[in-house]
């Protein structure tokens, strides 16, 4: 299975933002729509960054009137990506080793999607199953 059945079934729309939102913005931005991140991103839909959960602890963390910050000093500028043609076992492993929970999907340089660890691991499961209900198909057959 790749990350093109994934999207096929959740879409292909991504929450993203620009780089001088403020972090505060962000939060809200989060919990209004309970996802755990949002992609950075330029007019052009060219990814500048990644925003988590987990940067904004860390900004908390340091204190000092962080949330009033833009989200481009909190973003990881670095961002892992995959393309719509990597399967889920690819896709997992960038995962654990990076240990971040969500992974853009770029087409020609541009985002064409977001997956997340928990659609991943929902469409793994999916698969397992599958090929354990083929599996006694197979086996009431003989």
């Amino acid at each position: 299975m790749t990350v093109a059945a994934i999207l096929a079934k959740k879409g292909r729309d991504v929450v993203t933002v620009p780089a001088d939102l403020s972090i505060s913005e962000v939060v809200q931005i989060l919990t209004s729509r309970r996802i755990g991140a949002v992609v950075v991103a330029d007019s052009a839909a060219r990814i500048l960054g990644i925003v988590s959960e987990r940067d904004v602890v860390r900004a908390l963390a340091r204190g000092g009137g962080a949330l009033e910050g833009s989200v481009s000093s909190i973003m990881t500028a670095k961002v892992v990506t995959c393309t719509d043609r990597n399967t889920i076992n690819e896709v997992m492993a960038r995962m654990t080793e990076g240990r971040f929970r969500h992974l853009p999907v770029v087409e020609d340089g541009r985002l064409a999607g977001i997956v997340s660890i928990g659609d991943v691991v929902k469409a793994r499961i999916e698969q397992v199953e599958r090929e354990a209900d083929e599996m006694r198909a197979y086996i009431a057959m003989a």
